[in-house]
């Protein structure tokens, strides 16, 4: 999937009034994303989430930093190390830093949140990409370019998660192109302490339970009882 809208949503005003009440009923843990033009806008969004019953926090650090002509706070590890730091002092809760992809060397990025006080890290957002309408002649998107998700990108993905998972010792969300059990314990095995299904729930809504049953079987197949075993359990070549 190759998209690019953005991060409008009604605000956390709406989310207090509307949607949290409806989670709270859902008997599942709360992470609130949050994301902002600046770092201040960061700032002050988590301080409101801070006074909620919520479980914890993702910064979407790949959100466009204003001051710094619309660069990704999540493309420096001076970004991160700020964004992060500045959140730390006023949230209480569980913070975990969502990383792009879209940088040369991720581990480092991981490492700067880690170093900033995050609680966790997930990895990885969207790549970004193009499509070009070769008829127009130009790209099929508005934006020009967008992120891609989805199964083509679980492999890198993947390599992204295991080279994270060396350098830190906070846990690592994975996510990328996983639709299937094995997807997520190829993730597990890199690495990840849990994983996240984005873009599969546009392919098929019921992925996730079909995920979950597919680690059952993995589980039964290799006879394991506890799942934490495989964490990181990858043998090199």
């Amino acid at each position: 999937m190759l998209n690019a809208i953005g991060l409008q949503n009604p605000g956390i005003e709406h989310f207090m009034e509307y949607d949290l009440p409806w989670l709270k009923n859902q008997n599942t843990a709360i992470i609130v994303n949050a994301g902002g033009s600046s770092i201040d806008d960061y700032v002050e969004i988590c301080k409101v989430i801070n006074t909620l019953d919520v479980d914890g926090v993702e910064l979407n650090v790949s959100c466009p930093n204003v001051k710094a002509g619309c660069m990704s706070l999540g493309a420096s590890t001076e970004g991160i190390k700020e964004v992060t730091s500045k959140v730390r002092k006023v949230l209480d809760k569980p913070l975990i830093v969502k990383l792009t992809p879209n940088v040369t060397d991720i581990a480092e990025m991981a490492k700067a949140a880690e170093d900033a006080g995050a609680d966790a890290v997930s990895a990885v957002n969207t790549f970004m990409a193009m499509k070009i309408d070769i008829d127009k002649r130009k790209p099929i998107l508005a934006n020009n370019t967008g992120g891609l998700s989805g199964p083509a990108i679980k492999p890198i993905a993947v390599r992204m998660v295991y080279q994270i998972a060396q350098a830190v010792k906070i846990p690592v969300l994975g996510m990328g192109g996983i639709v299937t059990g094995d997807d997520a314990i190829e993730f597990m095995l890199a690495g990840a302490t849990a994983i996240s299904i984005g873009c599969g729930n546009f392919i098929d809504p019921y992925t996730s339970i079909k995920t979950v049953d597919g680690i059952e079987e993995y589980m039964k197949k290799h006879n394991i009882e506890d799942l934490k075993s495989i964490i990181g359990s990858v043998e090199m070549n």
